[in-house]
C-alpha cells in the first residue's frame, strides 16, 4: 500500500507540479496576451498614423497634380488664345491685303475705264478726222483728175514746143558753124575748156573753204583738249630768287660768323662759292649766288654751324662737305619724287640726279622741275585724248627740259644738251625727238614734240606761272585798251584778269547786236596781229541800252 501511496504521492506531486506549471503558463499566456494586445494597439496606432500620412501625401500629390494640370490647362488655353490671336491677325492682314488689292483693282479699273474713255474719244476724233480727210481726198481726187487733163494738154503743147526748139537749135547750130567757121567738135572743145576752168576755180574755192573749216575744227578740238588737260592738272608754282635769307639767333652771332680778321667768312665763301652778306638787317644774314645749288648747300652748312656754335675754318670745311653729300641725296630724292608724281617708271639713276637738279632751276621765276612734272601730266592727258601712247608722252614731257640741269656748265642749247643726255642714257627715239624738237616742230619726226610743245605752252601761260616786269605788264594792258578804243563806236575798254580779258563797252546807238559780234571778232584779230601775249585774250563786247524817265 505504501507503494500505492507512493504512486499516489507521485501522481499528486506530478499533478500539483503540473498545476503549478499550468498556472505559470496561464500567467505567461495572459502576459503574452496583454503584450500582444499592446503590440496590436501600437500596430493599430502606427497603421493609423501611416494611413493618415499616406492619405495626406495622396491628398498633396492630388493637389500638386491638380495644380500642374490646371497650369498646363492654362498654358494650353494661353497658347490657344495666342494662336487664335495670330490667326485672327493673319486673317485681318489677309483681309486688309485683299481689301487693298481690291481697292487697287478698283482704281486700276477706274483708270482703265478713264483710259478707255479717252481712247474712245481719240478714236472718235480720229474717225471724224478720217471722215473729213476722206471727203478731202475725194475732192482732191476730182481736182487731180482735172489737173491731169490740163497737164496732158500742157505736155502735148510742150512736146510741140520741144520739136520747134529742136528745129530752131539745129538751125542756130548750123548758122553758128557758118559764122564761126568751126565744126561741132571744135565748139564742144572750147565750151568744155571753159567749163573745166570754171570747175577748177570752183574746186579751189571749195578746197580753201574746206581747209578753213578743217583749221577751225582743229583749233576748236585742240582748245577743248588743252582746256581739259588744264582742268585735270593742278600744280603749285613757286618762284626762286638769287638771295636766301638765313635767320640767326642774335646779332652777336654775326661777329662769330665773320671770325677773327674775317677768316671764317673768307673760308665759308671759298668753300661754298657763295657771297655771305652781313649787313644791318636784324637777326639775319644773306646768301647771294645765281647758282641755286650752291646757295642751298651754303644755307644748310650755315644753318648747322649756327646751331652747333663752333665756327672756325676746319669746322666750316667739315660742315660744307657734309652739306654737299646731303645735297646729293636730297637731289636724288627730288628726282624720284618727280618721277612718281609724273607716273614715269624706269628712269635711270643718272637721269634722276639730273631731274633733281632742276628743282633748283627757274625759268622766268617758274620752277623747272614742277614745270616738267606739269608738262608730263598734260602731255599724258592730251595723248590719251588723241589715242597716242600716254606713257611715252608723259616720259617725253618730264624729260623735255632735262638739258637745263647742266646748260650753265657746258656749251649748247638746252635742247641739244637734253637730246645728248637722252641718247647717253638710252631713252627711246620718241623721247629724244621731243627733247630735241619741242621748240622746232618743223624738224620733228613724231607727234610727241607737238604734244610737249602744246603742254609746255599751257604750263608757261598759266596766270602767275612766270614773272614779268611791271613795265611789260602795264604796257600789255595799255596796248589792249588802246587797240579796243581805236575802233569806232567803242565808249570804254577795260583790260582785266591780268590782261587775259578785255571788256569793251560800246555805244548802243552806233553798234547794234550784229555789229557787236563783228566788232569782237575784229578786235580779236587785231590783237593777234599787233601784240605778243601768253595764252589767250578773251574779248567781251557789252552793249547796253537804258531808258530813264522821272515821275513827278
Amino acid at each position: 500500500m505504501s507503494w500505492l501511496w507512493g504512486l499516489l504521492g507521485l501522481a499528486l506531486g506530478a499533478a500539483i507540479g503540473l498545476l503549478i506549471r499550468r498556472g505559470r503558463d496561464v500567467e505567461r499566456l495572459a502576459e503574452a496576451e496583454r503584450e500582444a494586445k499592446a503590440l496590436l494597439a501600437q500596430a493599430d496606432e502606427k497603421a493609423a498614423a501611416v494611413r493618415e500620412r499616406t492619405l495626406e501625401e495622396a491628398r498633396a500629390q492630388i493637389r500638386e497634380d491638380r495644380a500642374r494640370a490646371e497650369a498646363a490647362l492654362a498654358r494650353e488655353r494661353e497658347a490657344s488664345r495666342a494662336d487664335l490671336a495670330r490667326e485672327r491677325d493673319e486673317m485681318e492682314r489677309e483681309l486688309e491685303r485683299a481689301r487693298t488689292q481690291a481697292q487697287q483693282a478698283r482704281e486700276e479699273m477706274a483708270r482703265d475705264r478713264e483710259d478707255l474713255r479717252r481712247e474712245r474719244e481719240k478714236v472718235d476724233v480720229v474717225e471724224e478726222r478720217l471722215t473729213r480727210r476722206g471727203e478731202q481726198q475725194d475732192a482732191r481726187a476730182l481736182r487731180l483728175d482735172e489737173q491731169e487733163e490740163r497737164l496732158d494738154a500742157r505736155e502735148a503743147e510742150w512736146r510741140r514746143r520741144d520739136d520747134e526748139l529742136a528745129d530752131r537749135e539745129a538751125d542756130v547750130d548750123r548758122r553758128l558753124h557758118e559764122v564761126a567757121g568751126m565744126d561741132r567738135q571744135q565748139a564742144e572743145r572750147i565750151v568744155l575748156d571753159r567749163v573745166e576752168q570754171e570747175l577748177e576755180r570752183e574746186k579751189s574755192v571749195r578746197v580753201r573753204a574746206s581747209v578753213e573749216r578743217a583749221d577751225a575744227e582743229a583749233k576748236r578740238r585742240s582748245q577743248a583738249i588743252l582746256a581739259q588737260a588744264i582742268q585735270r592738272s593742278a600744280s603749285e608754282v613757286s618762284a626762286a630768287i638769287a638771295v636766301t635769307v638765313v635767320p640767326i639767333p642774335s646779332d652777336a652771332m654775326k661777329g662769330r660768323i665773320i671770325g677773327r680778321e674775317g677768316r671764317n667768312i673768307r673760308a665759308f665763301e671759298a668753300l661754298t662759292g657763295v657771297d655771305l652778306i652781313i649787313d644791318d638787317t636784324p637777326e639775319a644774314v644773306l646768301l647771294s649766288s645765281f647758282n641755286p645749288l650752291r646757295r642751298e648747300v651754303a644755307r644748310l652748312a650755315l644753318g648747322e654751324l649756327i646751331e652747333d656754335g663752333r665756327i672756325h675754318p676746319a669746322r666750316i670745311e667739315e660742315v660744307v662737305q657734309k652739306a654737299q653729300a646731303d645735297m646729293q641725296t636730297y637731289i636724288r630724292e627730288r628726282g624720284e619724287e618727280a618721277t612718281l608724281e609724273a607716273n614715269v617708271v624706269g628712269v635711270k639713276p643718272g637721269l634722276l640726279q639730273l631731274l633733281g637738279r632742276m628743282h633748283f632751276r627757274t625759268s622766268y621765276g617758274q620752277n623747272i622741275l614742277q614745270h616738267s612734272v606739269q608738262v608730263a601730266h598734260m602731255s599724258g592727258i592730251i595723248a590719251a585724248e588723241l589715242g597716242i601712247d600716254e606713257a611715252m608722252a608723259r616720259r617725253a614731257g618730264l624729260l623735255h627740259d632735262i638739258g637745263k640741269s647742266i646748260d650753265r656748265e657746258i656749251e649748247g642749247t638746252h635742247t641739244e644738251i637734253g637730246a645728248g643726255l637722252g641718247r647717253r642714257f638710252g631713252e627711246p627715239d620718241e623721247v629724244i625727238d621731243a627733247i630735241a624738237n619741242h621748240h622746232d616742230l618743223d624738224r620733228s619726226e613724231t607727234l610727241f614734240p607737238v604734244l610737249v610743245n602744246a603742254a609746255d605752252a599751257v604750263s608757261a601761260a598759266r596766270p602767275g606761272a612766270r614773272r614779268e616786269s611791271l613795265e611789260v605788264y602795264l604796257k600789255r594792258l595799255e596796248g589792249l585798251e588802246n587797240i579796243a578804243s581805236s575802233f569806232p563806236g567803242v565808249e570804254k575798254s577795260y583790260a582785266i584778269q591780268a590782261g587775259r580779258e578785255i571788256r569793251i563797252i560800246v555805244e548802243p546807238d552806233e553798234i547794234d547786236d550784229a555789229r557787236a559780234v563783228l566788232l569782237a571778232r575784229d578786235i580779236a584779230s587785231r590783237i593777234e596781229q599787233d601784240m605778243e601775249y601768253p595764252g589767250q585774250v578773251q574779248v567781251t563786247v557789252v552793249r547796253e541800252t537804258r531808258a530813264v524817265q522821272y515821275a513827278r
